[in-house]
């Protein structure tokens, strides 16, 4: 009978114990730094995801943006040998290479100094989770660079008080081996006719709009990007056929490559990268690295 009172007592506890764990949800992944060079954050099991193949291209092939490249480098550089370095917002005209300039930045960096800086991604939809993510990335070995890309806040989105946080502000601030770096259309992260509405309906229209353009004000570092030129745009396309060998004239190429922007209705880094797969498509090519 002893026996038997032990049993259901034992039984009553694993279930106790199973409705527990189910509320608490799934306990932290164990991250593994020495998996990968970037991961993505997930935050509902605070698991830095590793991403065994980036979606990079290599630094050479970004072209018309050399004086913001070469900032956006040596920021990235004196970050990763231990000196002082800035948070970054990249901003401007879409499809010019600003995601594609940090990952290849961060790809370039890495290998020429040797060192173990990390790339970690964060979706935007997350930035409310960066105080966590913080927490984890204090204790890192090596100097981490966080990416949010196309970020922008829209009206009554107040997760932007958890990346201003992070910045610089807080008792605690931001670790000294993390950087963020974001990139958006927008200069100052909102949309034109929200902060317009916010200077219309506050009591004191200054200081409503201040508190959110003085997000984009704690980022060191703002590098402009603008709609390229012609020639620009031709150049990148130029780059792209020398890069992986596609051998066409270059008459015939530019007179292709005009014809694709104009049916696209705009020149940029994104629509030369759109027309060198269709061209590579048409001349039944892999786009692959030389070797």
């Amino acid at each position: 009978m002893q026996e038997n009172k032990i049993d259901i007592l034992i039984n009553e506890m694993q279930k106790l114990s199973a409705a527990i764990e189910r509320i608490a949800g799934p306990a932290p992944a164990v991250n593994d730094w020495s998996q990968a060079g970037c991961f993505v954050w997930a935050p509902a099991n605070r698991h830095l995801q590793p991403v065994a193949k980036p979606n990079r291209i290599d630094l050479a092939l970004i072209t018309g943006v050399d004086h913001v490249r070469d900032i956006l480098f040596d920021n990235t550089l004196r970050f990763a040998e231990g000196y002082p370095a800035n948070n970054v917002l990249l901003w401007g005209a879409r499809g010019m290479g600003k995601s594609s300039l940090v990952k290849a930045v961060h790809a370039r960096v890495a290998h020429e100094t040797g060192k173990a800086l990390k790339l970690v991604e964060v979706h935007r939809e997350d930035i409310a989770t960066l105080p966590a993510l913080m927490e984890i990335l204090k204790a890192a070995p090596m100097p981490v660079v966080v990416f949010c890309d196309d970020l922008s806040f829209d009206h009554d989105d107040t997760s932007y008080k958890s990346l201003k946080a992070v910045l610089d502000g807080g008792v605690e601030g931001r670790p000294a081996n993390v950087l963020l770096y974001a990139t958006s259309n927008r200069r100052y992260l909102l949309p034109r006719n929200m902060m317009e509405n916010e200077q219309s309906t506050a009591i004191n229209p200054s200081e409503a709009v201040e508190e959110k353009v003085s997000l984009s004000d704690r980022f060191g570092l703002w590098l402009g990007f603008y709609k390229c030129s012609q020639d620009d745009y031709l150049a990148m396309v130029d780059g792209y056929a020398r890069y992986y060998d596609l051998n066409v004239e270059q008459e015939t190429l530019h007179a292709e490559a005009l014809e694709w922007a104009t049916t696209r209705g705009s020149r940029s880094g994104r629509v030369a990268w759109q027309f060198i797969q269709d061209l590579a498509g048409r001349l039944r090519r892999q786009l692959e690295d030389p070797a």
